[in-house]
């Protein structure tokens, strides 16, 4: 059975066993909103406007505060374990984490690529992962929008929209102050406080910080990895000089100083050897999951993130008028052990700063009307400073002398030092460095309008349209005296007009030395043949149809598309395109071994088709979407060991289905149950980076993509002695086996199976406990995986967090 069948097999499966039942979409607890016959009405903001969820033809799905408080979801990172459609991979830095949805998503390490998920904080775009650090108390709720969000989200929301909302400042005394400890010497502390001033000012604050060892023990006598050290502030003022004016001002500000993120030996290469035959110590590949480090110095990462953002709201007759403005800055830097040993081969560090300007304007029309409609315009400027250096240790020239002498060239190294007359040590010496320094500008603007028109009482066609342009101009420069990787071995002498292929005895050997060549000097930008400028504009629309059957029951249908603009490659291995390379040489301006492999990605753009049921019933709901997803150029970035290859894959889809449901089978039991069922594909990816160099992977399934994620919970509520309410929860997640990443082999999969517990007691006076744990089973799986530099034939991956579990105590008034 192909793989299309089985997605409508589990579709019409799904929707028998589920019809009956009544999303992961919890309401806010707080602040209920009724229909008619009682039943409670979750309101969502994905049109940019209050609708009821089951009213809003997108596929959404909605987590509520309760529900990640009572899941413990400690972080962005822990929502997956709700919303099976999202999966978040965190990988080799604190500021580096990957959000997909429905299988599509990028931007990792290398901070020119912009994420595919726009990720909202309070109506504010975070334009990368390592700028949604922080604790947010008082949440309101999450919404996950799959499929492209374009026409109204702005820029680089290809793939989704991750949203999360806030609650404003009470007029009324609040307050809630809650500690916690786990295992691995966990301490948590936060709270907030909310009052109101005047009759229309009110403010409040909150804060936090959250500590924990490393679950990651050093066999070489240095720090445990992967611990926790971050804490965060944030203040809001609301104020409301009239019932038509109200303005939101929020600050934040947080930070993070971690040793993270270890990772395992999945296979071992023939280099492997080198290491241990210098005493070098390394994991053995059976003991991936032993949470073991053979660092030779302690990771250090620091991020630093802050903004201010105000929200102006006026109502006028007939129509609302909204301003959201922001500024943001994020400052982050590192220092790895990047070869993973405990030998001193290579060390890299960096650092990166971001300057962020956005503002939204919209004009809404309000009331009950034939034509609803919305005007827009988006406005965003970003400066990134970024760059890294790689240094080379004290134990890199023994380890490449002892790899030559392994195939039969035992002092080569020398041998060509004297041939060229340099003193002996100077290539690979401890001075060795190599420092690449990035900076790219990039303004963007966006006008978008979105029409609601009410063919009548149970019919809406809602049709929404957006032109964006995005410009970005860049600079790179670096600084590399790695004299070894700027020889031209084979053919032109570059230094003492002695080229190594001319000496028949050194001849045979130029393979192998120019395998150490693993990073010639980088071409600069601006040069006088490369543009150092993308000037990329789209008009992307979007066509939904809602029908409501009756009061509980809406189908719709929905055709999108949606778009993100060039992303230019800021890592050590940009290079021009083989297609610059004659004017190049013409010029006169190659770099010595200059490699060829491209500047940037062009855009991608994306096209969805959708038709999806939402129903909602007394005891419960259920929806449900099925869609043929595209993205044509979608930007792949693949690490090959000693930076990124940035490419477009020509075209990448997937069919799928996706559920999600809850059943309250009485006033003290609640099942959820939710589901993606995905067929991924390459349609074409030519020249994509593999194992053995270019190769095609068109036709072949996308690395790290699940075909089938499930997620399901149940809770149960209870009082006990003088009339305390507690509750128990569960929660499992499972997601199919598959490869955990593109230039890895076949045989680095993950399959995950992970449930989550907790339990907890409510008392009249304000006091709640709570006990919970997390990975209860200890399910061992990773994150993913990649070759580490200069080690042929080896792969390094992230293993998952072990069993983590912990106490609360809080305290509400």
């Amino acid at each position: 059975m192909n793989n299309k069948s089985q997605i409508f097999k589990y579709s019409v499966l799904s929707l028998a066993v589920l019809g009956v039942l009544s999303s992961t979409a919890y309401a806010d607890d707080e602040k209920p909103v009724k229909k008619d016959d009682d039943m409670e009405r979750i309101v969502v903001t994905a049109s940019k406007r209050a609708k009821g969820l089951q009213e809003s033809p997108v596929a959404i799905t909605v987590v509520s505060s309760k529900a990640i408080e009572q899941a413990k979801v400690m972080d962005i990172d822990d929502l997956q374990t709700l919303v099976p459609t999202l999966r978040v991979t965190p990988l080799q830095r604190s500021t580096n984490t990957n959000f997909a949805i429905r299988g599509f998503g990028n931007g990792t390490n290398n901070t020119g690529i912009e994420p595919s998920v726009g990720v909202f904080i309070d109506g504010v775009y975070r334009s990368r992962a390592a700028a949604q650090i922080g604790d947010l108390p008082r949440l309101q709720q999450i919404e996950v929008l799959s499929g492209p969000q374009s026409t109204l989200f702005g820029k680089n929301a290809s793939a989704g929209v991750i949203s999360v909302t806030t609650r404003e400042p009470a007029y009324y005394q609040e307050g809630k102050i809650e500690a916690g400890i786990g295992n691995f010497n966990q301490k948590v502390m936060k709270g907030y406080y909310t009052n109101g001033i005047t009759d229309n000012l009110a403010f409040s604050v909150s804060g936090g910080f959250n500590t924990r060892d490393g679950y990651t023990e050093s066999v070489s006598g240095l720090d445990d990895v992967n611990n926790k050290d971050r804490w965060n502030v944030r203040g809001q003022a609301l104020f409301e000089p009239t019932e038509a004016v109200k303005l939101r001002l929020i600050a934040d500000y947080s930070k993070i100083e971690e040793a993270c993120c270890a990772v395992e030996n999945s296979i071992n290469g023939p280099t492997t050897a080198a290491v241990r035959a210098l005493g070098g110590m390394d994991l053995d590949e059976t003991s991936s999951f032993a949470y073991q480090s053979t660092l030779n110095s302690d990771p250090i990462n620091n991020v630093k993130d802050g903004g201010v953002s105000l929200q102006l709201d006026v109502d006028f007759d007939g129509y609302s008028f909204t301003s959201i403005s922001a500024i943001r800055n994020n400052e982050s830097d590192f220092m790895n052990d990047v070869d993973y040993t405990t030998l001193d081969i290579l060390t890299e560090g960096g650092y990166t700063d971001i300057d962020t300007m956005t503002q939204e304007f919209r004009l809404t029309s309000t009331g009950e009307q034939t034509l609803e409609w919305m005007f827009g315009a988006y406005i965003f400027h970003e400066e990134v400073t970024t760059g890294d250096t790689l240094y080379y240790g004290n134990d890199i020239r023994n380890y490449f002398d002892v790899l030559m002498a392994a195939g039969g060239a035992p002092g080569l190294l020398g041998g060509v030092e004297g041939v060229y007359g340099l003193d002996p040590g100077t290539f690979f010496s401890n001075t060795t460095a190599v420092s690449s320094d990035f900076d790219q500008e990039n303004d963007a603007y966006s006008l978008f309008a979105s029409f609601d028109y009410h063919i009548n009482d149970q019919f809406t066609a809602i049709f929404g349209v957006s032109y964006t342009n995005d410009q970005k101009e860049l600079t790179l420069s670096q600084n590399n005296n790695d004299v070894f990787s700027s020889l031209d071995l084979a053919t032109e002498p570059t230094l003492f007009g002695v080229p190594i292929g001319s000496i028949p005895t050194l001849a045979p050997a130029v393979p192998t030395l120019q395998s150490l060549q693993f990073l010639p000097p980088m071409l600069a930008l601006p040069n006088g043949v490369e543009d150092n400028k993308s000037d990329d504009s789209k008009t992307t629309w979007s066509l939904r149809l809602s029908y409501e059957i009756n009061d509980n029951i809406n189908v719709f249908a929905t055709a999108a598309t949606g778009f993100k603009a060039s992303s230019w490659n800021l890592s050590r291995y940009s290079s021009p395109f083989a297609s610059d390379q004659a004017a190049l040489s013409t010029a006169g301006i190659e770099e010595p071994n200059q490699v060829y492999g491209g500047r940037y990605a062009s855009p991608e753009e994306a096209m969805v088709y959708e038709i999806g049921i939402k129903t909602q019933f007394e005891n419960g709901s259920f929806n449900a979407t099925l869609f043929d997803q595209t993205i044509e150029g979608f930007q792949s970035s693949i690490f090959i060991g000693t930076g990124y290859v940035l490419a477009n894959a020509g075209k990448q889809s997937t069919q799928g289905f996706e559920f999600d449901s809850n059943y309250n089978l009485t006033d003290d039991w609640s099942f959820t149950l939710a589901g993606t069922f995905l067929d991924p594909i390459y349609d074409s990816f030519e020249g994509a980076s593999g194992l053995d160099g270019p190769t095609d992977l068109s036709g072949e399934k996308p690395a790290g993509i699940h075909e089938v994620s499930i997620t399901a919970g149940v809770v149960y509520n209870f009082e006990v002695f003088n009339g305390a309410d507690g509750y128990v929860r569960a929660d499992y997640l499972y997601e199919s086996d598959v490869k955990v990443a593109e230039n890895t082999p076949e045989s680095l999969s993950r399959e995950v199976n992970t449930f989550n517990a907790s339990t907890g007691l409510a008392f009249d006076n304000g006091v709640s406990v709570q006990l919970w744990v997390r990975n209860l089973t200890n399910d061992e799986y990773l994150l993913s995986a990649f070759p580490p530099p200069i080690q042929a034939g080896s792969f390094n991956g992230y293993p998952n967090q072990p069993r983590t579990f912990g106490a609360n105590i809080s305290y509400q008034f």
